[in-house]
Parts: C-alpha cells; sequence; structure tokens
C-alpha cells in the first residue's frame, strides 16, 4: 500500500533527511521518499497514516494525508493549491521591511563612523546610544525575521539541527556578543564601538531572506510544467439528460452519460465518439500540434480540444480515471520520488548541519588558542555558520528531475519514477518489438501483379473473396479496395479451407485465392510467378495468389509496413551508441527483411510473447542497461523484465503497469527522445551536486580562516542565500534542451 502525505515544517536538506529516518525505523515501511521541492513524502508499506504522522509529528515537524488535504469535490483545483507557491511573498514582505530597518542599522553602524554621515545631536559623541539604538534596530530585524529563529531552535531540541539552526545560531551568536560588548561600554569601555555586530546580526537575516525568497520563486517555477497540466482540466460539461442539453460541474458527469462538445471546445472526460465527426487537437496530452481526425467509434481524450465538428460522446472514463489525470498523477510521483543519484546527497544531509555546529565550535575556541580575542574568533565561527548550506544539496537532485518530469510531459513523454528518469539515459540496448512498434501493426496492400495488367478486375476478385473472410490479411484487401472505390463481386458457395486459402464461385467459375504452395496444387504456375513470389516473400511481404478456374489472375502482395519514422528511430538510438535489437514471432526471412528497411543491428525472430522475457534477460547477461519498447500488454513480461520498459502506442490508456515510461505520441522516435532528456537531467544533477558540493567543501574552511583569509559573516550570509538560487536556476536551464 502506498500513501502520500504533505509534510509541514521543512526548511532544509536536513529536516527532509530527519523526517525519511524517522519513518524509515517504523515496522512495516517498506520504503520511504521525502521531496523537499514539494514538501510531500511518500509512504510504502503495510502501516497506519495515524502512526506515520506521529512519527513524523515526534520528530519536530507536521504531516497530513494528502488525500485529506484535497476537497474531493475539487480535486485538481486543491492539488493546484497544494503547487501554489504561498512562499514567496510572504518571504518578499518579509525582506521589504527588513530592508527597511537594515538600511537604518547600517546608518548607524557604519554611515557615521566611516563615512562621517550626519547623526541626530543626541548621538554625538554619545556611542551607548549609539549602540542602544543598533540593538533596537536589529531585534527589530530579528523579530520580522523569528521564523527562523522558531523553527532552528524547535529543531534542535529535537536535537534534529537544519539550516534555519545554523542561521538562527549565527545571527544570534552576533547579537549575543555585540549585547555584551554594549554592556561593556557602559563601564567606561567607549572604544569597543568598532567591536559590536548588530549590523551582522541583521545583516545575515535579511541576506538569507534574499537567498530564500530567490529560491521560493525559482521553485515555483520548477512546477509550473505540472500546474499547466492541471489548467488544462476542463471545469464544466455539457450532458444530455432527456433530450435537453444541461451544463454540469465537471466532477458530477458520471460514466455512461451522453455528453456533446462544440467547435472550439475542450472534451470534459474521456469518452467515445456515438454521433458526428472532427479534428481534435490533442497537444495538451501528446505535444503533437496536427489535429487528428475522429468519428464515430474513436475515442476522444479530455482536455483536447474540437477544432471543427459537432460530436456526441458516451463517457468512459471520468474523474482520475481520465488519460489527463493519469498524466498529471505520473508526472507528481516522478516528481515526488527520488533518483539513485540523490543517496549521497541524503546520506551527507543527515549528519551536515551537527557537523557544521562542531566544525564551528571548534573554529571558534582554535583561533582563541591562535590568541584572537574572543570577538574575532567568534566572527570566524559565526562565518562558518552562516556559510555552509544543506538547501543546495538537499534540492541538487529533486529540482531537476521536476523539471525534467515537466519536460518529458509536455513532449508526451512520461516517466512513471525518479528513477526511470535516470536509468533510461544508461540504456546500452534497446530491444524493440517489431508489430505495433517498428510496424503500424495493421497488414496493407504493398504490390498488385495481375497477369493481364488489370488491376482493377483482380482486385474486383480479390474483394469478392476476401470479404466473406475474417483473417488480417483479408482486411488489408478489402480496405485497399475501399480506398480505390472498387466493389466486392457477388459470389456464393464461399469456403474457408482452414492453412489453405479460400473458395468461391462466381459465374459458374471456381474462384480460388491462398498461398503459392496451394495455389500451385490447383493449377500450372510458371517459373515466372514463382519467382516473383518468392521474390515479395524475401522482402517480408505475403503474396497472395489469385486464380479463376485454371487461369492465374494475379499476385497481390501484403505486409505489415514499417512506421514511416522509424527507420530514423532507429538510426537516431544508434547515433547515441546504443545497439538497436528486433524482437519478433515471424518467421527469420520475413524478421530480416523488416529489421533490414529499419536498420537494425540484430534480429531475433521466432520468439513468442512469453519467450520474450527470456530474451531481455540475455541481453542482461553482461551486465549492460537493457530497454524493452513494446505496446504494454503482450509484452508485458519483457517490459517488467527489462531495466527501462517504453510502453509505445499507449495515447489512450496510460494506466500501463508494466512500462516505466509511456510515450502518448506511440512515435518510436521518443525513446530516443526520452533517452536525451535523461541523460541531460542526469548531467543537471550531477552539475547541481558537484556545485553543492564544492561550494561547501571551499567555503566552510574558507570561513574558518583556514587559510589564512578573513571572511565576514555578511559575505558567508550572502553566499549561502545564493547557493541553493544557484543550483535551482541550474535546473531550470532544463525547459530549453533541445531533445
Amino acid at each position: 500500500m502506498k500513501n502520500n502525505y504533505i509534510i509541514t515544517g521543512m526548511s532544509c536538506a536536513a529536516c527532509s533527511a530527519r523526517v525519511e529516518k524517522a519513518v524509515k525505523k517504523l515496522d512495516g515501511v517498506d520504503n520511504c521518499a521525502v521531496n523537499l521541492l514539494t514538501n510531500s513524502m511518500s509512504v510504502e508499506g503495510d502501516i497506519a497514516p495515524e502512526v506515520v504522522i506521529a512519527a513524523v509529528e515526534k520528530a519536530g515537524y507536521g504531516a497530513k494525508l494528502k488525500d485529506n488535504a484535497r476537497n474531493l469535490n475539487s480535486n485538481k483545483n486543491n492539488e493546484e493549491d497544494l503547487l501554489e507557491d504561498k512562499d514567496t511573498p510572504v518571504l518578499k514582505r518579509r525582506l521589504i521591511f527588513s530592508l527597511g530597518f537594515l538600511i537604518l542599522l547600517m546608518y548607524f553602524a557604519m554611515g557615521h563612523s566611516m563615512f562621517n554621515l550626519p547623526l541626530p545631536e543626541f548621538f554625538n559623541n554619545n556611542p551607548v546610544a549609539v549602540a542602544l539604538m543598533q540593538l533596537i534596530l536589529a531585534a527589530v530585524i530579528m523579530v520580522i525575521n523569528q521564523k527562523f529563529f522558531v523553527s532552528g531552535f524547535k529543531s534542535l531540541w529535537h536535537l534534529a539541527p537544519n539550516m534555519d539552526t545554523l542561521v538562527a545560531m549565527g545571527s544570534m551568536a552576533s547579537f549575543a556578543w555585540s549585547v555584551v560588548v554594549l554592556f561593556m561600554m557602559t563601564r567606561g569601555n567607549i572604544n569597543n564601538l568598532h567591536n559590536l555586530y548588530f549590523e551582522s546580526a541583521g545583516m545575515i537575516l535579511t541576506l538569507i531572506t534574499v537567498g530564500k525568497m530567490l529560491e521560493a520563486r525559482s521553485k515555483g517555477r520548477t512546477t509550473n510544467a505540472l500546474k499547466s497540466l492541471m489548467k488544462l482540466a476542463p471545469k464544466t460539461a455539457i450532458i444530455v439528460k432527456n433530450n435537453l442539453e444541461v451544463e454540469v460541474k465537471i466532477e458530477n458527469v458520471r460514466k455512461g452519460d451522453i455528453f456533446i462538445v462544440k467547435p472550439g471546445a475542450s472534451v470534459p472526460v474521456d469518452g467515445i465518439i456515438i454521433e458526428g465527426s472532427s479534428a481534435l487537437n490533442e497537444a495538451a496530452l501528446t505535444g503533437e500540434s496536427v489535429p487528428v481526425d475522429k468519428t464515430v467509434g474513436d475515442m476522444v481524450s479530455a482536455a483536447t480540444i474540437n477544432q471543427s465538428g459537432f460530436i456526441k460522446c458516451e463517457a468512459v472514463r471520468v474523474g482520475e480515471d481520465t488519460t489527463l489525470s493519469q498524466i498529471i498523477k505520473m508526472v507528481s510521483e516522478a516528481s515526488a520520488g527520488k533518483a539513485p543519484v540523490a543517496k549521497i546527497a541524503d546520506k551527507v544531509c543527515g549528519v551536515f548541519v551537527p557537523a557544521v555546529i562542531i566544525i564551528a565550535i571548534i573554529t571558534v575556541l582554535t583561533w582563541l588558542m591562535l590568541g584572537k580575542d574572543f570577538g574575532a574568533a567568534l566572527s570566524y565561527g559565526i562565518a562558518v555558520l552562516v556559510i555552509s548550506c544543506p538547501c543546495a544539496l538537499g534540492l541538487a537532485t529533486p529540482v531537476a528531475v521536476m523539471v525534467g518530469s515537466g519536460v518529458g510531459a509536455r513532449h508526451g513523454i512520461l516517466f512513471k519514477t525518479a528513477e526511470a528518469l535516470e536509468e533510461a539515459g544508461k540504456i546500452k540496448i534497446a530491444a524493440l518489438d517489431k508489430t505495433g512498434t517498428i510496424t503500424s501493426g495493421e497488414p496493407k496492400v504493398t504490390d498488385i501483379f495481375a497477369d493481364n495488367n488489370n488491376n482493377d478486375e483482380l482486385i474486383k476478385f480479390a474483394a469478392a473473396l476476401e470479404s466473406k473472410s475474417e483473417h488480417p490479411l483479408a482486411k488489408a484487401v478489402m480496405e485497399y479496395a475501399r480506398l480505390n472505390n472498387i466493389s466486392a463481386l457477388d459470389v456464393k458457395d464461399f469456403k474457408a479451407l482452414p492453412g489453405n486459402g479460400l473458395e468461391a464461385v462466381y459465374d459458374d467459375k471456381k474462384l480460388l485465392a491462398g498461398s503459392m504452395k496451394f495455389i500451385a496444387e490447383q493449377i500450372n504456375l510458371s517459373g515466372e510467378l514463382k519467382a516473383k513470389a518468392e521474390s515479395l516473400a524475401e522482402q517480408g511481404k505475403t503474396p497472395l495468389l489469385f486464380a479463376r478456374d485454371d487461369e492465374l489472375l494475379g499476385i497481390i502482395a501484403v505486409a505489415d509496413t514499417i512506421k514511416p519514422d522509424s527507420k530514423e528511430a532507429v538510426r537516431e538510438l544508434k547515433d547515441l551508441n546504443i545497439k538497436v535489437v528486433m524482437l519478433t514471432g515471424d518467421n527469420e526471412r520475413t524478421a530480416k527483411a523488416i529489421g533490414g528497411q529499419a536498420g537494425v543491428d540484430e534480429v531475433i525472430a521466432g520468439v513468442l510473447p512469453d519467450g520474450k522475457d527470456a530474451v531481455i534477460k540475455n541481453l542482461k547477461v553482461d551486465g549492460l542497461k537493457v530497454a524493452m519498447v513494446g505496446d504494454g500488454i503482450n509484452d508485458a513480461p519483457a517490459l517488467t523484465s527489462a531495466d527501462t520498459g517504453f510502453a509505445i502506442g499507449a495515447g489512450a490508456d496510460v494506466a500501463i503497469d508494466a512500462a516505466d515510461v509511456v510515450l502518448m505520441k506511440s512515435s518510436l522516435k521518443d525513446v530516443a527522445s526520452a533517452i536525451r532528456l535523461s541523460r541531460k537531467t542526469l548531467n543537471n544533477i550531477r552539475q547541481n551536486l558537484f556545485w553543492a558540493f564544492i561550494y561547501n567543501i571551499i567555503g566552510i574552511p574558507l570561513a574558518a580562516g583556514l587559510w589564512g583569509f578573513s571572511l565576514n559573516p555578511m559575505f558567508g550570509a550572502a553566499a549561502m542565500s545564493l547557493s541553493s538560487f544557484c543550483v535551482v536556476s541550474n535546473a531550470l536551464r532544463l525547459n530549453f534542451v533541445k531533445i
């Protein structure tokens, strides 16, 4: 069982690590993933939600079931509310007030002493009054930013210090030491004015708030793709009741209801057309802007736009079962998940803040032993506290996963999990199912050879026989006749001869249809015709021979033709240094012909659906990552066995359990696009992790004065405030990648 929760009170990666650790310790929890970006947590296992919530609260944070956070009558609106950027407006107000008082504080702290700026008469030659004014202004800034202190010391009380703890300790240490100096000044040490750190206490909080606001704004942009999907959901539908058109809220539409869609309107729920025809823009779901023609019997999906005709439909999937809802669910769950590459950062985050506090204490003690006065030693310790940034580590992976998942969704590529998004880029072998993946899955007439050069006559007799047959090849002949406006002749005494062919009578003459072997047993075939049939078979086509009494009418070749983009898709995969293997149950001759046309590296023929699983396992023997691309139904075992399973041709049925990635446009080229996106996302994650680690590895020793460099705590705070912003901004670059 899997439950999703909303977590409150988290401020950095140390918080998410603390929550995750607290929940993972519970009996019955199989897996737990906490996402700092979306403030969410997914828990798998046989455990009551109340127990999980209690564990989170004991750790010092808040939790509630995600489903309980929604209003059941307006799911999507409340999903949007959960993703809404509520932090930026609050932080903006805090920043404006903080800056106002900080300017006054800096004026009293540095304006007069450094630049001889004028002060009110009362403060002239009155350093204690100047110090008191600095204390008041710094205290106001601390009250404005009290969240740092509440969160920081609360987490410290629970023995789980977080980033707010570092900020609160740095600011409080500056303030407390300055108060001590102020009291010393009242004893006559008036020259200690330059030893005050009130401006540092206020500046640290203000600069961190700047960084927090920039980070919040950037984080809000990472969820734009998900919010855009949610906004696509129609709010109302026009249903037909008692022959009257009634507009109802979307949540009141039920399966089986009849609804209408007028030109220019959005389809409210998934349904099947029962009257009318139109062209629908499905870009919202597939990313493909070219409208798709739909008529009676065709499926339509919620959020697609009716561009021309009037259609009447029967509701098939409503609410959370619609294609759009399934897409939103997939993107949301992938974004909430955790990629394997994040494990190193998670381990570091769990001990990061306590380690920094210890380093800061050691720094102060070391400088005191080296002869520095307490104020200078404390300055080094404060710099260590405020320059370190666990947030950058915690955000490195989730922001990239969120943006990468959103980019994929915009292009009709749905990654079910964060792990799938990462693993797709490591693929070295791609195994492609033939039917429906490389080929269209529907046999078509490819060649016609009439013995008397009268193609129309041949098609008439062929259609006359095939019209009585249910064989897939017969449907190909009938479709060709329909497209060419050729009517079938009316025959009698029709017989289907299993394993051989067809027989009927027209105008007292016997008509025959079937394989070359069957027809050769009935009439004499010239060597030339046999060679022609053999040649067609070598090309992967099925030659159907037609005869009338002892006369051969001709040959119609039928084949499951490759899709227009399959050859290009295979070339793109090979350009990515991926070996392409085609799996099929066809005979080897047909399989090699199709494989040759597509340009694959290897063809494995005669494989039954249950045998594809074994083939995938054999391909994995050398430790190479293997992908399976199939239709998601008869290829389910192979899709599951592969390191990454791609479901292709799943336009309306996106809830395919076996696949890791769903390709909405049913295009094989999207496999290469998905792999490119995965590689770029993985590179982005590595860049973020490198930046986060290197920032702390360089910044902390620098702040501690290890290289003989004295870093003002205010500069440390500025660096910390920018580090997370840089990580999030780097992830947002994924929005511009070409896949």
